[in-house]
């Protein structure tokens, strides 16, 4: 009777011993997760998306407007995976979409112009919450950098589109 009580105890033991182990190594496995680079400039080069660049025509339009000039060397450093713009207090990051969206030229004050504007403010906002709480995936943070870098890019492709009717509305018709 005493040899089987002593054997149940033993097996206690090491069943209660053997499911610390299979915790502590689920608990490493979490941190090493957490360790990891979070976004790196090779995994944002590796998305694929249409990159549209401003016009020369669009340029000129675009050269008094402080904050888009801004907008896009902030982009550029995105694309190489430096997120400190991005990654800061989110009343700055308001602000200056603010301002953005106030000082946009006379000429391009349209609807599809300023629905974009507003479409970057949603994303850069969206990223700016992704990067920083701690409980979200690094695979969530990376389409918000994706979506914040098609939203840009779509505000090109609206500038140049809005610029490019512009002129074909200029040119009257002969007959």
């Amino acid at each position: 009777m005493r040899i089987g009580i002593i054997l149940l105890n033993i097996c206690f033991f090491l069943f209660m011993n053997c499911g610390d182990n299979k915790r502590s190594s689920e608990f490493k496995t979490e941190e090493t997760k957490s360790q990891q680079p979070v976004i790196s400039a090779k995994a944002i080069e590796g998305f694929k998306y249409k990159d549209y660049a401003l016009s020369s025509r669009s340029e000129n339009i675009v050269a008094d407007w402080e904050k888009y000039k801004e907008l896009a060397i902030q982009v550029d450093y995105l694309k190489k995976a430096d997120l400190s713009f991005f990654n800061g207090d989110k009343t700055l990051l308001k602000g200056f979409i603010d301002t953005l969206k106030l000082n946009i030229p006379d000429t391009l004050k349209t609807n599809p112009i300023m629905s974009r504007t507003t479409i970057i403010e949603t994303t850069v906002l969206r990223l700016n919450e992704h990067l920083t709480l701690d409980n979200i995936d690094s695979q969530l943070k990376l389409e918000s950098v994706k979506e914040v870098l098609v939203a840009f890019s779509n505000l090109n492709y609206q500038i140049n589109k809005k610029l490019e009717r512009d002129l074909y509305e200029k040119i009257k018709s002969e007959f």
